[in-house]
């Protein structure tokens, strides 16, 4: 079901992809079934509080990436848990993925975060009616 970007090692999903495209701003018009059993995977893997931190340290480190070594002292969780939790972040398509040597560096991927951003749109400012 994955597939890897050409050259960078780094591991996206097509399950996002379809969520992507699925994600056009609720305010815009009325979501279809289909369109919110797309979008679901990626909402529900941010949902959890421990991926959403996780997520939330990733695009904040510096550089927008991070590896379990530098996520570990934050939590009271052990590598494992922590290890897991990322793991449903890049299969829900959230994050990429690169090893390097021993080590799997973690980026959020711009094109989720923006959709992610744009589907809560409202077309104003203010956040009332456009």
């Amino acid at each position: 079901m994955s597939k890897s970007s050409s050259g960078s090692g780094l591991r996206e999903l097509s399950l996002a992809d379809d969520a992507l495209a699925s994600c056009i701003p609720l305010a815009h018009k009325p979501m279809s079934a289909a369109q919110a059993g797309q979008v679901v995977p990626l909402l529900k893997a941010v949902a959890d509080p421990t991926r959403l931190r996780l997520l939330s340290l990733v695009l904040s480190h510096e550089g927008g990436e991070a590896c379990v070594c530098d996520l570990t002292p934050y939590f009271d969780l052990s590598q494992p848990t922590i290890s897991h939790h990322l793991k449903v972040l890049h299969e829900s398509g959230v994050l990429q993925r690169e090893r390097r040597g021993t080590w799997i560096f973690y980026r959020a991927r711009p094109e989720v975060m923006t959709a992610l951003g744009n589907l809560f749109a409202t077309g104003t400012l203010d956040g009332g009616p456009a």
